[in-house]
Protein backbone atom coordinates (compact mmCIF):
# COMPACT_ATOMS: atom_id res chain seq x y z
CA UNK A 1 0.00 0.00 0.00
CA UNK A 2 1.34 3.40 -1.00
CA UNK A 3 0.99 6.28 1.45
CA UNK A 4 0.01 9.77 0.36
CA UNK A 5 3.59 10.89 1.07
CA UNK A 6 5.05 8.14 -1.12
CA UNK A 7 2.59 8.95 -3.91
CA UNK A 8 3.41 12.67 -3.67
CA UNK A 9 7.16 12.04 -3.79
CA UNK A 10 6.67 9.72 -6.79
CA UNK A 11 4.91 12.52 -8.69
CA UNK A 12 1.51 10.82 -8.53
CA UNK A 13 -0.23 13.66 -6.65
CA UNK A 14 0.55 16.76 -8.68
CA UNK A 15 -2.63 18.49 -7.51
CA UNK A 16 -1.61 18.16 -3.84
CA UNK A 17 0.78 19.92 -1.51
CA UNK A 18 2.89 18.49 1.29
CA UNK A 19 3.42 20.12 4.64
CA UNK A 20 5.89 18.92 7.26
CA UNK A 21 5.54 20.40 10.75
CA UNK A 22 8.30 19.62 13.23
CA UNK A 23 7.30 18.81 16.79
CA UNK A 24 9.67 21.55 17.94
CA UNK A 25 7.58 24.07 15.98
CA UNK A 26 4.02 22.97 16.66
CA UNK A 27 2.69 20.36 19.04
CA UNK A 28 -0.84 19.30 18.29
CA UNK A 29 -1.71 15.62 18.49
CA UNK A 30 -4.66 16.22 16.17
CA UNK A 31 -2.24 16.72 13.25
CA UNK A 32 -1.61 12.98 13.14
CA UNK A 33 -5.25 12.51 12.17
CA UNK A 34 -4.48 14.31 8.92
CA UNK A 35 -0.96 13.12 8.21
CA UNK A 36 1.79 10.66 8.88
CA UNK A 37 4.19 10.75 11.83
CA UNK A 38 7.71 10.91 10.44
CA UNK A 39 10.90 11.51 12.43
CA UNK A 40 10.16 14.36 14.83
CA UNK A 41 7.04 15.75 13.20
CA UNK A 42 4.00 15.17 11.03
CA UNK A 43 3.86 15.22 7.24
CA UNK A 44 0.48 16.04 5.71
CA UNK A 45 -0.38 15.62 2.02
CA UNK A 46 -3.66 17.19 0.95
CA UNK A 47 -5.20 18.89 -2.06
CA UNK A 48 -3.66 22.24 -2.89
CA UNK A 49 -6.33 24.58 -1.52
CA UNK A 50 -6.77 22.69 1.76
CA UNK A 51 -2.99 22.43 2.06
CA UNK A 52 -2.49 26.16 1.69
CA UNK A 53 -5.20 26.76 4.31
CA UNK A 54 -3.59 24.23 6.66
CA UNK A 55 -0.21 25.89 6.13
CA UNK A 56 -1.64 29.29 7.06
CA UNK A 57 -3.38 27.85 10.13
CA UNK A 58 -0.21 26.10 11.35
CA UNK A 59 2.33 28.83 10.55
CA UNK A 60 0.38 32.08 10.40
CA UNK A 61 1.88 32.68 6.95
CA UNK A 62 0.45 32.52 3.44
CA UNK A 63 1.99 29.50 1.69
CA UNK A 64 2.72 31.21 -1.61
CA UNK A 65 4.16 34.32 0.09
CA UNK A 66 6.41 32.05 2.13
CA UNK A 67 7.48 30.13 -0.99
CA UNK A 68 8.27 33.37 -2.80
CA UNK A 69 10.38 34.63 0.10
CA UNK A 70 12.25 31.32 0.35
CA UNK A 71 13.07 31.22 -3.37
CA UNK A 72 15.75 33.85 -2.88
CA UNK A 73 18.05 31.46 -1.00
CA UNK A 74 18.91 27.96 -2.13
CA UNK A 75 19.55 25.27 0.45
CA UNK A 76 19.17 21.53 0.68
CA UNK A 77 15.88 19.93 1.68
CA UNK A 78 15.82 16.17 2.20
CA UNK A 79 13.92 14.19 -0.40
CA UNK A 80 11.51 12.92 2.26
CA UNK A 81 10.61 16.57 3.10
CA UNK A 82 11.33 16.20 6.83
CA UNK A 83 14.73 17.84 7.19
CA UNK A 84 17.22 20.05 5.45
CA UNK A 85 20.56 21.78 5.57
CA UNK A 86 20.21 25.48 6.28
CA UNK A 87 22.52 27.60 4.10
CA UNK A 88 23.26 29.81 7.13
CA UNK A 89 24.90 27.07 9.24
CA UNK A 90 28.43 28.28 8.62
CA UNK A 91 27.63 31.78 9.92
CA UNK A 92 26.20 30.99 13.35
CA UNK A 93 26.39 28.70 16.34
CA UNK A 94 22.60 28.43 16.46
CA UNK A 95 20.64 25.22 16.06
CA UNK A 96 19.57 24.74 12.47
CA UNK A 97 16.64 22.34 12.68
CA UNK A 98 13.83 22.58 10.16
CA UNK A 99 10.63 24.00 11.65
CA UNK A 100 8.44 23.36 8.64
CA UNK A 101 8.50 22.46 4.95
CA UNK A 102 5.96 23.34 2.28
CA UNK A 103 6.18 21.51 -1.06
CA UNK A 104 4.34 20.99 -4.31
CA UNK A 105 5.16 19.11 -7.51
CA UNK A 106 5.00 20.42 -11.04
CA UNK A 107 4.40 18.31 -14.11
CA UNK A 108 7.16 17.74 -16.66
CA UNK A 109 7.35 20.60 -19.15
CA UNK A 110 9.76 20.19 -22.04
CA UNK A 111 9.01 23.71 -23.30
CA UNK A 112 10.53 25.24 -20.16
CA UNK A 113 13.72 23.17 -20.46
CA UNK A 114 16.26 22.45 -17.74
CA UNK A 115 15.16 20.06 -15.03
CA UNK A 116 11.55 20.60 -16.11
CA UNK A 117 12.28 18.79 -19.36
CA UNK A 118 13.72 15.85 -17.42
CA UNK A 119 10.52 15.01 -15.55
CA UNK A 120 8.17 16.16 -12.80
CA UNK A 121 9.78 18.61 -10.37
CA UNK A 122 9.29 18.86 -6.60
CA UNK A 123 9.53 22.43 -5.26
CA UNK A 124 10.24 22.53 -1.53
CA UNK A 125 10.50 25.48 0.83
CA UNK A 126 11.75 25.27 4.42
CA UNK A 127 12.10 27.49 7.42
CA UNK A 128 14.95 26.84 9.80
CA UNK A 129 14.88 27.37 13.56
CA UNK A 130 17.23 30.32 13.04
CA UNK A 131 14.51 32.03 10.97
CA UNK A 132 16.11 31.50 7.55
CA UNK A 133 13.75 30.52 4.74
CA UNK A 134 15.28 28.59 1.85
CA UNK A 135 14.28 26.49 -1.13
CA UNK A 136 15.28 23.44 -3.10
CA UNK A 137 13.91 21.61 -6.12
CA UNK A 138 14.62 18.30 -7.77
CA UNK A 139 13.28 15.87 -10.29
CA UNK A 140 10.93 13.17 -9.07
CA UNK A 141 12.78 9.89 -8.89
CA UNK A 142 10.84 6.98 -10.37
CA UNK A 143 10.63 4.08 -7.86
Amino acid sequence: MTTRREAFLAGDRLEDVALFLADSYVTDDRLEEFGERINDGVLIVVDGERGRSAFRAATGTDAMEFAQSAMGLEGEIDGDLTDGHCPETADTDETHDVQFVFAFAEERNEDVGGIYADGDVVHAYARCGCGTAYSDRWNVVEP
